[in-house]
């Protein structure tokens, strides 16, 4: 059955509402998973980021079939799809903020190093970034490409390096610092656009 103009305005209000909430949270849960799993967590790290993806996907597919709504019925539905949504970030999100058992303070990714090497100081990556020319092409990106696209570049390479992913081999460890060192020095540029200009972005090389 069809729903007065009054109740749909206030159900797609509400919707994108929450849809524009869950997308802010999920992006703010990634970066922190980032920055505390990736190195000490990587298995669940990749589980995490694998599912808050397709949550993005399906968030998109709800918000382009919210302009189709005209039942009331419809709406149901949708609202219980974003609902089923809301309680899987949910469950990721109980995953990337457990704290872990030896630790209890958001960590320095360059202090892991000191610990797995069981040294004083970090090896001569660290400092090898120093400009955002160095750190766009640590990461295979054009310079000037947006945040988006500097923490997608990341995020694959990292995949690719990391010892988990290598049957801990941890060769390419001194390859993981550098592009970490490059993902922090231009996360930490507020200058950097946080989004995607239309047409092409810098892709990695």
């Amino acid at each position: 059955m069809p729903f007065d103009e009054r109740a749909k305005a206030r159900y797609f209000s509400g919707m994108r509402r929450r849809i524009v909430e869950l997308r802010a949270q999920s992006e703010r849960s990634l970066d922190f998973a980032i920055d505390t799993m990736m190195l000490e967590r990587a298995e669940s790290y990749f589980k995490v980021e694998t599912g808050l993806v397709e949550i993005e996907r399906m968030v998109t597919l709800i918000e382009e079939e919210l302009g189709e709504v005209q039942e009331l019925t419809h709406a149901h539905r949708l609202e219980a799809r974003l609902e089923f949504i809301e309680d899987r970030f949910e469950d990721f999100n109980s995953e990337i903020y457990q704290r872990p058992k030896r630790r209890r303070r958001k960590i320095n990714l360059f202090d892991f190093f000191k610990k797995a090497t069981g040294s004083g100081e970090v090896t001569a990556s660290q400092g090898e970034i120093n400009s955002h020319q160095e750190a766009y092409e640590a990461l295979g990106l054009e310079f000037g490409s947006s945040m988006v696209a500097v923490t997608r570049a990341f995020r694959q390479k990292a995949k690719k390096l990391h010892p988990d992913i290598n049957k801990g081999d941890r060769s390419a460890e001194p390859e993981l610092r550098r592009i970490i060192e490059a993902y922090q020095f231009l996360r930490a540029d507020s200058s950097i656009p946080r989004t995607e200009a239309h047409g092409t972005e810098g892709q990695t090389r």
